[in-house]
């Protein structure tokens, strides 16, 4: 089983992913590890497109069953196509824009005003990267179940919503292809 959480940055998709992983004795993996290459500090230096795809797909097919954190949108049908479930966060700007100037405060002793400024604009569309309507339009063509949590819930409640949420491992992923979900209820529906 492999499950996606996704969502802007600073909506709690590491957090909620580590703490799934956890839950369930899975690998967590996170997209920002294939995505970037290793610099100090880091987030500097994209990797080329063909060598992530490479990376997070071998990774994938080498595990039966992970947490996957992060976005993997425009990266391949391949691998957007291979989860059981997508858990989709979304959280006021307010609190994601708090919580990223927090994090980077204690990671680097400094706020990238730059990065802040990209993840303030998640809502109504930064010119390039995650926006919105870019993860509402990706997630519509999605075969998984979505599951959707919106609001500052407790790390435990996600989980809990997200554990209630699992399809049946015995089944094929694309049997669910025709479940969507009640808006920020934590339920799915045909």
């Amino acid at each position: 089983m492999h499950i996606h959480v996704t969502g802007a940055s600073g909506s709690g998709t590491t957090t909620l992913a580590q703490a799934l992983a956890n839950s369930l004795a899975l690998r967590h993996l996170d997209a920002d590890n294939y995505y970037w290459l290793p610099t100090s500090p880091p987030f500097k230096r994209k990797r080329e497109a063909s060598e992530r795809f490479a990376l997070l797909r071998n990774e994938l097919q080498a595990n039966s069953s992970v947490v996957l954190s992060g976005s993997v949108m425009g990266w391949g049908s391949e691998i957007e196509d291979s989860f059981s479930l997508i858990v989709f966060l979304y959280l006021a700007a307010e609190l994601r824009i708090e919580r990223l100037r927090l994090r980077e405060l204690e990671r680097f002793g400094q706020v990238d005003q730059a990065f802040l400024q990209w993840a303030s604009e998640y809502d109504k569309g930064p010119s390039k990267g995650r926006s919105l309507a870019k993860h509402e339009e990706w997630l519509a063509k999605r075969p998984c179940p979505i599951l959707r949590l919106g609001g500052d819930l407790s790390v435990a409640e996600r989980v809990a919503h997200v554990l209630r949420a699992l399809p049946n491992p015995s089944l094929h992923p694309k049997c669910y292809s025709g479940l969507r979900p009640l808006s920020h209820s934590g339920e799915l529906k045909r």
